[in-house]
């Protein structure tokens, strides 16, 4: 039974589809770095699908206590211990990894720290390595359904720092990282899945 762990409704809608994506990416043994492990719906679910990989989980120092319970009780040999990951800070703990994975986090983060999770993972990843971005963002400004757009509204009023990112400043963070944005997957529930690449 998994009913007294952490659990997020849109992470176990939308896990199978964020699969059968990455799959196409993380093709080849390697270790992915996700940043912002929420409740580890994702990490134990990618990572039984895909055991070539080491799944490396991260959270906000304040927020790996939320998937701990659920990565020890699925004891997955390819799942590394949760570490403490704030973005925000020029320290990372982790060095090398092949690819990056992070899920509803830019909408979340402060543009400051988007800024500083793009230029951490560009400084890391190896040539053949890709960053993949999965949430709801914007076009041009323009917001891809009126779900998002009430969704950007109701983040605004939660805090003045978040809000709905645009694909144009995302791809510009990527560029001024060593990064190109390769891959623009639409996704359900109005969500895209975004795969930033190394530039040659």
């Amino acid at each position: 039974m998994t009913t007294n762990l952490p659990f997020s409704q849109a992470c176990e809608n939308n896990k199978a589809p964020i699969l059968g994506r990455l799959r196409e990416v993380f093709e080849a043994p390697g270790k992915v770095l996700e940043v912002g492990t929420g409740t580890g719906q994702h990490a134990v679910h990618f990572a039984k699908a895909m055991p070539h990989l080491q799944w490396q989980p991260t959270d906000h120092p304040d927020a790996t206590h939320i998937s701990r319970p659920r990565l020890e009780r699925a004891a997955l040999p390819n799942i590394l211990p949760i570490i403490d990951l704030d973005v925000g800070t020029d320290h990372w703990p982790v060095e090398s990894f092949t690819w990056a994975f992070s899920a509803n986090t830019a909408h979340i983060m402060a543009w400051s720290e988007v800024e500083q999770m793009f230029r951490g993972i560009g400084e890391r990843l190896p040539e053949d390595g890709a960053f993949c971005l999965y949430g709801p963002f914007n076009n041009r400004g323009e917001y891809s359904s009126d779900s998002n757009r009430r969704f950007d509204q109701h983040l605004r009023s939660q805090a003045a720092h978040m809000g709905i990112r645009d694909l144009l400043d995302l791809s510009a963070l990527a560029e001024s990282a060593g990064m190109t944005l390769a891959e623009n997957h639409p996704m359900p529930a109005n969500n895209r899945l975004l795969v930033f690449q190394r530039m040659p």
